[in-house]
């Protein structure tokens, strides 16, 4: 297996707003923008503000029905994904921040006790916060407020940005006391292969690779693979390569073929089929969509 520093090196290391700034909201739309975003994990506190519609989030091993409202809290490091829900679109936001925005760098107390341990992992677990539970008009007014902040970006409004943030996490650690038990070997194995997994991405991969990297047979690796995230890995993989491609149809002008091969599709015809019948459209469709 990999080593801690190898497991680092491949986790999501995408930046989130600016190096001054590291602060963002995305407004997403499941499956219009994207049918997923498959199961990762990083060192950024995410949250999703679910506006409209259903969908399926899953925080480590459990999967919840998310509904317009919902509030779902994704601390540092832990794996995460959302799915369509068979027969529904949903519309969220998605907030994601480093906690060294929120001071998780300074020399005071709030950080040593606070921020550093939310950070690692240590203070905050996975929360679902639902519209009708006590606390949850707090949460979202913290969230409304960034919202608003960062729409209308007036003098001062990152200062105001960070108070809603800190607000938030306090509000959290008072209603949701630490119940933090370390990770299970499982799931740390389930990181490592992840993370494999993406630096191979664009290489031909099978189940017997990755059942010979965790040193044991594929029957075996195949179960626990779906056991720990209830899909088999050719369809993990598989996943990861759209969504990657859909993410350069939108952002790129670069031929199709360059997208699919970049993506680790061996030919184009199996790409465009295995596209379409993700998306409902081919990757021509799909990127003329985007640019109407």
């Amino acid at each position: 297996m990999a080593d801690s520093d190898q497991k680092k090196q491949f986790q999501e290391t995408k930046r989130h707003g600016s190096r001054l700034f590291p602060f963002n909201i995305y407004p997403c739309t499941i499956p219009l923008d994207f049918p997923s975003v498959v199961l990762h994990w990083h060192n950024e506190m995410e949250l999703v503000y679910v506006k409209k519609g259903r969908g399926r989030i899953q925080m480590g091993m459990e999967q919840y029905t998310a509904g317009e409202g919902d509030i779902f809290v994704i601390p540092p490091g832990t794996l995460h994904a959302i799915y369509q829900k068979h027969g529904y679109s949903m519309e969220y936001e998605n907030i994601i921040f480093g906690m060294d925005f929120a001071g998780a760098g300074a020399a005071d107390i709030c950080a040593g006790e606070y921020l550093i341990p939310v950070a690692a992992g240590e203070l905050l677990s996975p929360v679902r916060l639902d519209p009708e539970e006590e606390g949850y008009k707090e949460a979202a007014n913290c969230l409304q407020r960034m919202e608003k902040l960062c729409g209308q970006r007036g003098y001062g409004f990152q200062l105001g940005v960070k108070a809603a943030v800190l607000q938030l996490i306090f509000l959290l650690i008072q209603k949701y006391p630490a119940n933090i038990q370390r990770l299970s070997p499982d799931m740390e194995r389930l990181k490592t292969v992840l993370q494999e997994t993406e630096r191979r991405e664009r290489e031909p991969l099978t189940v017997a690779d990755m059942a010979e990297f965790c040193g044991w047979s594929s029957s075996h690796f195949m179960r626990w693979f779906k056991q720990m995230t209830g899909g088999s890995f050719i369809s993990y993989v598989n996943d990861r390569r759209l969504t990657s491609a859909a993410e350069r149809l939108r952002r790129s002008d670069d031929k199709i073929v360059t997208i699919a091969e970049d993506a680790g599709f061996e030919n184009l015809s199996n790409f465009n089929r295995q596209f379409k019948a993700r998306y409902g459209m081919t990757p021509r469709e799909y990127r003329n969509r985007e640019t109407e």
